[in-house]
């Protein structure tokens, strides 16, 4: 059996959650929150992934389950006017969670009102103090 390197070469390692999309009623102008949109979500989070890899044990790592939840209800919850705050919140529930470092939030839109944009979309990147 090939020989494991020790786990401190290890910088960071990423869960990476891209393309969740959820409904949601946030906007400035009225008319965005009269009718729910699509808010396309990335999630990104830093962490020492060494032990779930040798133990294959979802316990060991952080549940991909529990960040598209926080994701989702971010996004159908409470409304808002700016797509910032969504990205704020969801990093700040990611960032409580044992084991996260890090995480970096990319939160997008296609604004009826500003086509033809693609999207409009911010991007956090937030760590543990």
């Amino acid at each position: 059996m090939p020989e494991r390197p020790p786990s401190h070469n290890c910088r960071v390692d990423r869960i990476v959650l891209e393309g969740m999309t959820f409904g949601g009623h946030h906007g400035v102008r009225p008319a965005e929150r009269a009718r729910a949109q699509d808010f396309k979500v990335d999630v990104e989070v830093e962490t020492d992934l060494v032990q779930p890899g040798q133990t294959d044990r979802v316990e060991d790592s952080i549940d991909y389950r529990l960040l598209r939840t926080i994701a989702k209800e971010v996004i159908e919850g409470e409304s808002v006017s700016l797509i910032e705050t969504l990205a704020d919140r969801i990093a700040t529930r990611v960032l409580q969670l044992p084991k996260v470092m890090a995480v970096s939030v990319r939160v997008a839109k296609r604004p009826v009102s500003m086509k033809p944009i693609g999207a409009a979309a911010v991007h956090i990147k937030r760590t543990r103090a």
